[in-house]
């Protein structure tokens, strides 16, 4: 199984929301931090306000934040809020056409694992994961 990076970039963008602690975080610097695309993050942010992750400043001093305390969002609840199934194997999606399924045992064995992953994710939140800005490559303004 592998997480779209449409998750591990919402993933990371809160990672640093958090470490950011109060001070508003930009598109554009978290986008230089993990150089990673402005474009795309823009969409991740888009989902991440949309769902209640973060909030969004606007204004010319705006920036996000997070909307909840990092001890509130739940791993596993980011991720079914950010990726587009888990459909692990054809049999988990719609229109499934295997014609084995109704005996098939594999379903099983990989919906406990599922939910055996999730189960795991749900157990942390993003207080598990806060850095020090200087894990960023960020130094304190003297």
């Amino acid at each position: 199984m592998r997480l779209t990076n449409f998750s591990d970039y919402a993933l990371r963008v809160l990672m640093y929301a958090a470490t950011r602690d109060e001070r508003l975080i930009t598109i554009d610097e978290t986008a230089k931090v993990y150089g990673i695309s402005r474009a795309h993050l823009m969409k991740v942010v888009n989902q991440l306000t949309r769902t209640g992750y973060l909030k969004a400043v606007r204004g010319r001093s705006g920036g996000l934040a997070l909307a909840k305390r990092p001890d509130k969002i739940r791993l596993g609840d980011v991720l079914r809020a950010t990726e587009p199934d888990f459909a692990l194997v054809e049999c988990f999606a719609s229109g499934n056409q295997c014609m084995i399924t109704p005996r098939c045992r594999l379903r099983g064995a990989l919906k406990e694992a599922l939910g055996a992953f999730m189960g795991t994710l749900d157990r942390y939140t993003l207080a598990d994961l806060i850095l020090k800005p200087r894990d960023f490559g960020i130094t304190p303004a003297a």
